[in-house]
């Protein structure tokens, strides 16, 4: 294999993603070359890729890791995982001549410009982002193990796209009921943030606080505990996914005000694709659109659901093509 391949990862709190990309290709990511793992099956970032590497008999000359957490001064602690991950051990460890190290909604957010039609899925009725060279600013968010948020600025053609740690804001509740869903909580954590909420985790937080509302503690059930309870007709599992939707709407919404991108939001993360149903049902547009003054002109910012299955390492692809600074932290 051409020694101009890069090394790209997407490293969540639950998976890690590997591929190769040709950086002079149309479309540099090498679908063909795709592996994934559990994080919990490697001591460190380092021996995943190596096994990856050795396992498929890959060969790179740098490499691009995306990871879910704040990249600061070539090191990234992930926030729902242990790996410390530092950019220099990565590239001697690997025998690379270059890594960068980039949060994962970097990723994410590049991804965006490669993404085809049939790869998204629109929410509620407005039409897709336009096309062209022109300014453009996409708010990018969604849930997998924790709630990722980022944004995608196109300005004369270049992509840069936005770290941030938006998913551990704080939790402004909308409605009485989130009120007290916050209040259970607030008891529990101390300090809430939207992650609380809006993740696989999140989706166990509300049925157990909706279960401790109503006089009952069920416990903490895993994320597909509630989705298959809601497939059988389950009334506080069906709840539950209706509130994280609404509340999943309302922080698109904010996300998109914040960053003025008027473009459109798209909607990332694992969870996505499987909550699909629920978010296409009134809550998460109502919740979305519902800013006040400003909810005629949130009615018209579309809302993309991602439905490609490897967005983060398409991002990564992107980046080795060079669509972004190459090294970022």
């Amino acid at each position: 294999m051409s020694d101009n391949r890069v090394l790209l990862a997407d490293i969540g709190g639950t998976n890690a993603r590997f591929a190769l990309a040709d950086p002079d290709a149309p479309m540099p990511l090498l679908a063909d070359s795709i592996h994934g793992y559990a994080v919990d099956a490697f001591g460190s970032l380092a021996e995943a890729a190596r096994h990856y590497l050795d396992a498929t008999g890959g060969r790179a000359s740098s490499g691009i890791f995306a990871v879910a957490g704040r990249v600061d001064g070539g090191m990234a602690r992930m926030t729902n995982h242990p790996w410390v991950v530092s950019r220099d051990r990565l590239r001697q460890a690997l025998g690379l001549d270059d890594v960068a190290l980039v949060n994962d909604f970097v990723a994410q957010a590049m991804a965006v410009r490669l993404l085809r039609q049939d790869d998204v899925a629109a929410i509620g009725t407005p039409a897709g982002p336009p096309a062209g060279d022109g300014a453009r600013t996409w708010a990018v968010l969604g849930p997998g193990t924790g709630l990722g948020i980022g944004a995608l600025l196109v300005r004369d053609g270049h992509g840069f796209a936005l770290a941030t740690e938006g998913g551990h804001a704080g939790f402004a509740p909308g409605t009485t009921e989130e009120i007290a869903i916050l209040e259970r909580l607030a008891a529990r954590y101390g300090r809430v943030s939207n992650e609380r909420l809006v993740s696989g985790a999140g989706l166990a937080n509300i049925h157990r606080a909706l279960g401790e509302i109503a006089g009952h503690d069920p416990g903490a059930l895993q994320p597909e505990d509630i989705t298959a309870g809601a497939t059988a007709g389950d009334p506080r599992c069906l709840r539950a996914i209706e509130v994280f939707c609404e509340v999943f709407g309302a922080i698109a919404g904010d996300l998109v005000l914040t960053l003025g991108a008027w473009d459109g939001a798209y909607l990332s993360g694992g969870l996505v694709p499987l909550l699909l149903p629920a978010l296409r049902r009134p809550g998460f547009r109502e919740r979305f659109e519902a800013k006040g003054r400003y909810a005629s002109a949130m009615a018209r910012v579309p809302t993309l659901a991602v439905l490609h299955p490897q967005p983060g390492l398409l991002g990564t692809a992107a980046l080795a093509a060079g669509d972004h600074p190459r090294r970022a932290g």
